[in-house]
């Protein structure tokens, strides 16, 4: 639809311009046909005097006398105003080649300015500015649409394959509705684009990773290994890289390794937007190893975010069929969502219930997904003998929904009971 309209705009004003150039070559009045329409409203008027001068004649208001000499002297003001040595006009030689020059230039130019216009022209970032207002606007099928948007960009951008700009919005968009496997092409597509620049193409490589791990709900998979490899290749301290890096370690219950993996953010990046909550994950991975981090006092606590206090437990049926070594992922999605990377996540085991946890920032996949910034949130605590966070057969989960409540309001934790096995 931009397209149709902006050419049908270029259309009218082109027409609207050559009706300039056209009007005096088809309407142009030669001198002859000036004098002649000069003589013929003269004639008239003679014609017309002539008739008055019968009518005063015959109503006896003029004598013969004077009805002759005004006839006469009306004669020769008619001659008076022919040219004595009047000459037909030549044809203007030119008048023909002007014709032929307007009318070329009527199928010329809007075959030139579309073609120029291809060529050089920006079209393309138009489109592209007017489909990203498109995305940032809401409504009940926002997503639905904004995916339609994005397939769109995406198909051409298949014939701009260059327009690094594209590709950097195509990826976010997918992000933004939740199309991880897409987001992570166009992330890698936008890196080799970047290749010149390191440090742009590592971030990019990261942000690819960061696709893939939510979109396997925090697996550290091969592609996702490989995507955070080529960015760590490029630059050793992508901070999207290692925030994966030291997220997986956290669940893993390597504190030490997802220390080493944090700590190197708050060096390399200080004035990171989520360094708080980094540091928090610090502080917490520490606590977990009964350790102070360093430089902090026994009495000092590290700052908190919004989050839940939680309860987790195991249901009495369920309790002498579940290993201690069980694996345990708790975690906690925006209360609504359909699917996506949680926007906290922890890994137990069996043997630690019935335990307490805080789910707060600290437990963050991803620095632009956090629990403190949303209102509601499900939260699900599932063991798993697959050691998988995806459910599987014989899993066995419980639910719960609550709010999320500000680190300094007191009251009691939400219960969380697993008391179900899954079957499919």
């Amino acid at each position: 639809m931009t397209q149709e309209t902006f050419w049908i705009a270029a259309a009218v004003l082109i027409l609207f311009a050559l009706a300039f150039v056209l009007y005096p070559v088809f309407f142009h009045r030669t001198k002859s046909r000036i004098e002649a329409d000069l003589r013929n409203q003269n004639l008239l008027a003679y014609k017309s005097r002539l008739r008055e001068l019968d009518v005063e004649y015959e109503a006896g208001i003029l004598d013969q006398e004077t009805y002759e000499q005004l006839k006469d002297e009306l004669a020769g003001s008619m001659l008076d105003d022919v040219p004595a040595n009047a000459q037909p006009e030549k044809r203007i030689p030119g008048r023909r080649s002007a014709m032929a020059v307007a009318l070329l230039a009527i199928l010329c130019i809007p075959v030139g300015a579309y073609y120029a216009y291809q060529q050089w022209g920006s079209m393309g970032q138009v489109e592209q500015y007017l489909t990203m207002q498109e995305m940032n606007a809401s409504g009940a099928d926002q997503v639905a649409r904004m995916s339609q948007l994005a397939d769109q960009l995406r198909e051409r951008l298949e014939e701009e394959p260059e327009n690094i700009d594209g590709w950097a919005m195509l990826a976010q968009t997918y992000m933004r509705i939740e199309r991880y496997k897409d987001a992570a092409t166009a992330y890698q597509q936008l890196a080799e684009l970047v290749s010149e620049d390191p440090a742009s193409s590592a971030v990019a490589y990261g942000l690819s990773a960061q696709a893939l791990f939510f979109k396997t709900e925090g697996q550290l998979t091969p592609p996702v290994q490989q995507a955070i490899d080529s960015a760590l290749a490029l630059d050793a301290t992508e901070v999207n890289s290692l925030g994966l890096l030291g997220i997986h370690a956290f669940s893993q219950q390597n504190y030490r390794k997802a220390i080493g993996y944090w700590e190197t953010i708050t060096e390399a990046a200080p004035n990171h937007p989520q360094i708080a909550s980094i540091r928090g994950g610090i502080a917490e991975a520490y606590g977990r190893l009964g350790e102070t981090p360093p430089g902090q006092a026994e009495s000092e606590t590290p700052l908190a975010s919004a989050g839940v206090d939680l309860r987790v437990s195991i249901d009495a049926a369920f309790k002498e069929q579940v290993p201690a070594d069980t694996t345990l992922f708790i975690f906690a999605r925006p209360a609504g969502a359909t699917g996506g990377a949680p926007v906290a996540v922890t890994r137990l085991t069996a043997g630690a219930l019935p335990v307490d946890v805080r789910l707060d920032d600290s437990y963050a996949m991803s620095p632009e997904a956090t629990i403190s910034a949303v209102d509601e949130v499900v939260i699900v605590a599932r063991l798993t003998r697959s050691g998988s966070i995806s459910a599987q057969p014989g899993d066995w989960q419980g639910q719960v929904t609550a709010s999320v409540v500000a680190p300094d309001v007191a009251g009691q934790p939400v219960e969380l009971v697993i008391n179900q096995q899954l079957t499919n």
